[in-house]
């Protein structure tokens, strides 16, 4: 009887272990969507007056509305958390919608940042505070934009355009705010891996990965 049980011990409970924590796994690595097929960004140009899409990319999707300068601390945050360890990955860009007239506040932050970071794959696409209303307004989310079309929030928006984030009441998440870097390192940081993990494994699946999303 002993040695039944130290067999059950040794060989069948670690694989019960692992067919448990499989099952868990799997079901993590799906982010719930938010908001289905977001509008893609227009016509919206950017500096160098080149189109800036939304499709075919994974995207981190902010709203700098047209405080970005006194606001830049914000900026700083996400570059430090997320952006500096990720934006070196093909399929990921960092996107921020900043109203007409803020082009010369980014080229301010992004001379502070170029010190000490490679800011290639930070895009601004600018618009007037009406049209940046219109557009948040068809991402239907609980949170509002400012009377200055900004937020502090950033939001994940993934390859199909579709809003990702947390769905359940009491863990409901929609946005990432930049303003408290905790939030960045944790909540938003997890949810980016699930992102990453979820593209990798589909890659994987279909045996095309060309690059590795995660290191």
């Amino acid at each position: 009887m002993k040695k039944n049980i130290v067999l059950f011990v040794l060989f069948v409970l670690p694989i019960v272990a692992y067919l448990f924590f499989a099952s868990g796994v799997n079901s993590f690595t799906k982010l719930p969507v938010i908001t289905n097929k977001i509008p893609d960004l227009g016509n919206w140009k950017s500096f160098n007056n080149q189109k800036v899409s939304l499709d075919n990319k994974i995207t981190i999707l902010g709203f700098g509305g047209s405080e970005i300068l006194k606001n830049r601390g914000n900026l700083f945050n996400l570059n430090e958390k997320i952006y500096q360890r990720y934006h070196t990955f093909q399929d990921l860009q960092f996107v921020m919608v900043c109203t007409d007239g803020t082009q010369e506040d980014i080229r301010s932050i992004m001379d502070a940042l170029d010190e000490f970071t490679d800011v290639s794959n930070w895009h601004f696409v600018f618009a007037s505070k009406e049209e940046i209303k219109n557009y948040y307004s068809k991402l239907h989310l609980k949170g509002k934009i400012g009377d200055d079309a900004g937020t502090p929030n950033v939001y994940i928006v993934d390859k199909l355009r579709n809003l990702r984030g947390r769905k359940e009441v009491k863990d409901y998440k929609e946005g990432y705010n930049t303003f408290h870097p905790a939030e960045l390192s944790n909540e938003m940081l997890d949810d980016f891996k699930v992102i990453l993990y979820e593209y990798r494994a589909a890659l994987k699946k279909n045996h095309n990965a060309t690059k590795q999303l995660l290191k």
